[in-house]
């Protein structure tokens, strides 16, 4: 007795024709609603940097490079410059310092925290420390800020920093502690607590992914959990850490309103080594006189001022990447 089965193979043009027009109408307007919101990203990332640019035409037309090395912001007329004269170079110190402070104090605190969750918790305190962390990343900065004035301040203007200043006077970024608590320094503190959660999120996806094979064998092996940790995990993962790093980097450079309320910056613009004084970093410094700007020239610069911050925003996070896709490639040719 034969039996015959029917065939479900269907050649292209079979597929073709039974397809419903709902199904071609649907595969169109997936293909089409894809690519309208990638053009989207690319239509305002260019609109962005159009504004920005055309805003800073006028200063960059002015001052030109210069810009970058004067550390004069004077908003009234001065000879040869009408509409005022400015210079972005102690912003770009003040950024620099609040950042790397971030970034140095940030780094070993965060990593610490995602070993702690990802390989030495134990299970309840990860349970109860892992969402607290992630919750302190969900702080709005302006209430950061807000702490800072009112608890942060008060307690470095007395007695951390005459503490510092009494033990480590002798270098000058400890010369002379502030009366108010508040400057450079509690800067640098609000944004390591902003960078923490950052790090640490990314460092206990890292070090989860390192295959338990290998940590489990390095521990066979006779290796101390210390020795597993920096042999085994913390080398697997160096290239994800550095890229951390410097998106830590960028989001600590980048932050405006929590710096403007604990930085102390005024009017005026200077470069001082002491880490105790009132300074300004780039974003506050645009956060607190866009609004103030009454020259054509003043608000130029403000937009100077964005250029360079989206300049250095760009920079981080594209050398990022260029980490993370460089030691891919090793890794790949080493296999």
């Amino acid at each position: 007795m034969r039996v015959t089965v029917p065939s479900l193979a269907l050649d292209g043009a079979d597929r073709r024709v039974r397809r419903s027009a709902g199904d071609r109408i649907a595969d169109t307007g997936l293909l089409a609603l894809t690519a309208a919101a990638s053009a989207t990203v690319i239509v305002t990332i260019a609109a962005i940097i159009y504004k920005v640019i055309d805003g800073a035409s006028l200063s960059i037309s002015t001052f030109g490079l210069g810009f970058l090395g004067h550390i004069t912001w004077n908003t009234v007329a001065v000879p040869g410059y009408p509409q005022g004269f400015f210079g972005a170079a102690s912003f770009i110190y003040g950024t620099a310092v609040t950042s790397a402070m971030a970034l140095i104090l940030a780094l070993p605190i965060g990593i610490a925290i995602g070993l702690f969750l990802s390989l030495l918790r134990p299970g309840r305190i990860a349970a109860v420390i892992g969402p607290l962390v992630e919750l302190l990343a969900a702080i709005p900065s302006v209430v950061l800020g807000l702490w800072g004035i009112l608890v942060l301040g008060p307690v470095l203007a007395h007695p951390i920093e005459p503490w510092l200043h009494d033990v480590l006077g002798w270098i000058p970024i400890f010369s002379d502690p502030s009366l108010t608590g508040l400057g450079v320094f509690t800067a640098g503190l609000i944004l390591t607590i902003m960078v923490v959660p950052i790090i640490a999120s990314i460092s206990r996806e890292l070090f989860l992914s390192v295959p338990a094979d290998l940590k489990d064998g390095a521990l066979a092996l006779g290796m101390t959990r210390w020795e597993m940790v920096r042999g085994v995990v913390l080398s697997s993962t160096r290239s994800g850490l550095a890229a951390t790093a410097i998106l830590g980097l960028s989001r600590a450079m980048g932050e405006a309103i929590a710096v403007t309320q604990v930085i102390g910056g005024g009017s005026q613009s200077q470069i001082n080594a002491n880490f105790f004084a009132n300074g300004d970093t780039i974003a506050s410094r645009i956060a607190n006189q866009f609004i103030n700007a009454t020259s054509k020239l003043w608000l130029s610069s403000i937009f100077f001022l964005a250029v360079l911050l989206l300049v250095i925003g760009l920079v981080t996070n594209l050398l990022a990447q260029l980490i993370v896709r460089r030691y891919a490639l090793l890794q790949g040719g080493g296999r």
